[in-house]
């Protein structure tokens, strides 16, 4: 740090400043061409007019070419331009997206993380973190904006597919499997978003947030602290919303005490999109562009993203003395440090290297996609009519809106959604989008903005996009060719169900597959994804009413949802013989799915999510405070009494199998600083299967209202008919961590009850241990290591 402590004494205001900005793809090309004709070509030369002293990050890079091998020689080319316009020689930061695979359509794509989260197996977001690490290395990027930390326990918020699900052990395990894939591969991963986010007023995106700095601190807070311990995580993005009224842009206590202080972090913290200029133009915490930089600075965020509509102001800020210069340069010298590990700051860190690691490819890469993809679905309801026979199934009929349909498979952050966002562009632009018109409120709100009529001309650029994915349809017709399929259902609201035709064309039917869900993406006509937040989320359209008039007709239904989180399935549930959930898996959804549905597969999901059986119940989540949800402990529970079932219709953790296992516990002891836990499963049944085996644990007594339950480990075991096999289980005492109510942090002595089982309400069995006290090293505040004597 002293070598660029130096570098940034040589620099002048101005060229700090750049250093703490970004460059966007948009800020490259005509705004006029864009919004009048969809013109987007990209003017490199506009680099030295726009950003004359360099620049920090490059954002939106993905956009800036399709071709793989044009967006490799461009992003050379932007490094050496703005080499060339920076002092000294500095480069430019690259940052990406890869939640789900590479944003781009050189990327692998993989299951969604919703989807990863449902394996329960850490190694997945491991791998998949690693191989799109080095595809974007390949391409000339050192960041991804990935993965996304936050907790997810409203299913009304649209961004649910994006995150590992409802529980802090699980997210933090899925994450930092993710972060030390990427950084095995030589990328940066960013935890994101700090904090609370997903845990808004109404589910609404970028809202309020209603949480206690206690629960902050020890639950939301706890996947960001375990992936800086355990993953080295060194990039940190801010959250969209405001906590006790103060936007987390601008949130010292967030961003500087309590992830500097108490989490230890010591990197790069950088806004999320326009999150700086929020502080002036939406929530009005700032009458000023500067005063919005200054208050972000000052909170300890370091970059504005993804250009610079409000740091640009920051030289009149210093010389008005409303922020000090060495505000400025603490931010900067993070900036470069992160930067020289990359090479990118001439003379400090390594050299840059001229070679880049060689793509794996998405043909390389497809196997390893579907057998995530399988171990992804999650069998959720089956009477035994799963799974089906080729031979014996008799005639089958398949109907849905999703039964034929690619597109729907994808999520937000994917290659698919990023090439939507330019369709949608040329179609507005044509007129061609039924009561949209061309305005500058509808470009800037386009995430929000429904645009019925896009579905066909997005259905046709996934197939072209990935020729070798399949409908679900098609799948099940390579299985079987005689797979009737019949045209019922609709995704579109107000849609009519001709229920007598209908019952005439399914009536010769054994079995009728209902192939239902919603869409999940950026721009178009989706019902979730970013910014699109659900009232009412359940099925969209008339595909609840085509399940139960299909069961009102005497079918059998197989009934496969397909979506990236949570919906209200009672209806659902009480219609369908069997109900199998696909959670956004991709390019090779249509064939993971009919291997499940046919026994060639294993259906190997387990729920990350709770799924309530009403809205009402929202938000659900299996570990709330005892005393305060569906779990009885110890006393009366409050309840809902207009409903006569007040658990979830699917509990976190659960999933079926072709199988069935047993689980008995063997010994659990405190030794040294950790719980010792072993066990056995043993599976029972005629096929083999995989057992997710889930150990919770419930402090009995403490100075502060504890969790029902809290998960605290969790094995996959794959086991043949009739097989065994030893579990054992090393969790630290420290996990079971909290805030007392004098500040300290730790873990009071007394009885904790461990649960062992299958899933939060499968139970098989429970044992109590003492645990002794243990009081957890103060964190320093950052004002005590302000002043601390040199």
């Amino acid at each position: 740090m002293t070598d660029i402590g130096k570098l940034v004494g040589k620099l002048d205001l101005d060229q700090k400043v750049a250093q703490l900005t970004g460059l966007s793809y948009y800020d490259l090309v005509d705004p006029v061409a864009a919004y009048t004709r969809g013109e987007t070509v990209v003017d490199l030369s506009r680099i030295p007019e726009v950003r004359p002293h360099g620049a920090g990050h490059l954002s939106l890079a993905y956009q800036i070419a399709t071709e793989p091998v044009e967006l490799r020689e461009k992003l050379g080319q932007i490094q050496e331009i703005v080499r060339d316009v920076s002092p000294f020689g500095i480069g430019v930061l690259v940052h990406g997206e890869a939640v789900s695979g590479l944003v781009h359509e050189a990327g692998s794509q993989f299951t969604t993380p919703w989807g990863q989260a449902a394996t329960w197996d850490p190694q997945v977001p491991r791998r998949i973190g690693e191989i799109a690490a080095q595809e974007s290395r390949a391409l000339g990027f050192h960041l991804m904006f990935s993965p996304v930390l936050d907790l997810a326990r409203d299913l009304r918020w649209g961004r649910i597919h994006e995150t590992y699900g409802e529980d802090a052990e699980l997210v933090s395990r899925m994450g930092v499997g993710f972060i030390s894939g990427m950084h095995e591969a030589g990328v940066l991963a960013t935890g994101k978003h700090f904090l609370g986010y997903g845990h808004s007023l109404g589910g609404l995106n970028q809202a309020a947030t209603q949480l206690g700095r206690r629960e902050l601190t020890d639950v939301y807070a706890e996947p960001f602290r375990r992936a800086i311990r355990e993953a080295g995580l060194s990039v940190m993005m801010n959250s969209y919303n405001e906590v006790d009224g103060i936007p987390a842009a601008a949130n010292r206590w967030l961003l500087t005490d309590l992830l500097r202080g108490e989490l230890g972090f010591d990197g790069l913290t950088v806004s999320d999109y326009d999150s700086v200029a929020m502080l002036h133009n939406r929530q009005h915490t700032a009458a000023t562009p500067g005063a919005a930089a200054v208050q972000a600075l000052e909170a300890g965020l370091d970059v504005e993203l993804p250009s610079a509509p409000m740091f640009s102001g920051l030289r009149d800020e210093v010389e008005a003395g409303r922020i000090s210069e060495a505000v400025i340069d603490r931010a900067v010298e993070r900036v470069l440090a992160v930067k020289a590990r990359f090479g990118l700051v001439p003379e400090i860190g390594p050299a840059p290297s001229s070679a880049r690691p060689e793509p794996v490819g998405k043909a390389a890469t497809r196997g390893l996609a579907r057998e995530i993809a399988t171990k992804s679905i999650t069998l959720l309801a089956n009477d035994g009519v799963l799974p089906l026979a080729a031979a014996a199934a008799g005639r089958i009929a398949v109907v849905g809106p999703a039964a034929d349909e690619v597109r729907i498979h994808f999520g937000a952050y994917s290659d698919v959604a990023n090439r939507e966002l330019p369709i949608a562009i040329r179609q507005i632009l044509a007129g061609a989008v039924s009561g949209v018109e061309a305005s500058a409120e509808v470009f800037t709100d386009l995430f929000q903005t429904r645009l019925p009529g896009t579905e066909p001309a997005f259905e046709e650029s996934t197939r072209k996009l990935h020729p070798d994915a399949v409908s679900v349809l098609a799948a099940l017709r390579s299985l079987v060719p005689t797979v009737e399929y019949h045209a019922f259902g609709s995704i579109e609201p107000a849609a009519d169900l001709d229920e007598a035709a209908l019952a005439g064309a399914v009536a010769g039917a054994d079995v009728v597959i209902a192939v239902v869900g919603e869409r999940t993406g950026w721009v178009g006509n989706h019902t979730a994804g970013e910014g699109r937040t659900s009232a009412d989320p359940r099925l969209p359209g008339n595909q609840e009413q085509l399940v139960s008039a299909l069961a009102r007709h005497g079918k059998r239904v197989v009934t496969v949802v397909v979506s990236g989180r949570p919906l209200l399935l009672q209806a659902v549930h009480d219609a369908s013989a069997a109900v199998v959930l696909a959670p956004l898996l991709g390019d090779v959804a249509g064939a993971a799915i009919a291997d499940v549905l046919f026994g060639r597969a294993d259906p190997g999901g387990r729920l990350p999510s709770s799924f309530p059986r009403h809205l009402g119940q929202v938000p659900l989540h299996h570990g709330h405070p005892i005393g305060s949800g569906y779990t009885a402990h110890k006393g009366n529970r409050p309840l809902y009494t207009d409903l006569d079932d007040n658990s979830p219709l699917y509990a976190f953790g659960h999933g079926l199998t072709w199988t069935e296992f047993e689980v008995s516990l063997g010994s659990a002891e405190v030794s040294g600083d950790s719980i010792v836990v072993t066990g056995q499963v043993t599976n029972t049944g005629e096929r083999q299967g995989t057992a997710v085996v889930q150990l919770y644990g419930r402090d009995e007594v403490a100075s502060v209202v504890r969790p029902v339950r809290q998960l605290l480990d969790f094995a996959r075991v794959e086991l043949d008919p009739g097989a065994a096999a030893d579990i054992g289980f090393t969790v630290p005492v420290e996990r079971l961590a909290y805030t007392w109510p004098d500040g300290r942090r730790g873990v009071e002595e007394g009885d904790l009850t461990l649960l062992l089982g299958l899933a939060s309400d499968d139970i098989r069995a429970s044992t109590t241990l003492t645990v002794p006290e243990l009081v957890l090293p103060r964190a320093r505040s950052i004002q005590e290591e302000t002043n601390a004597p040199a």
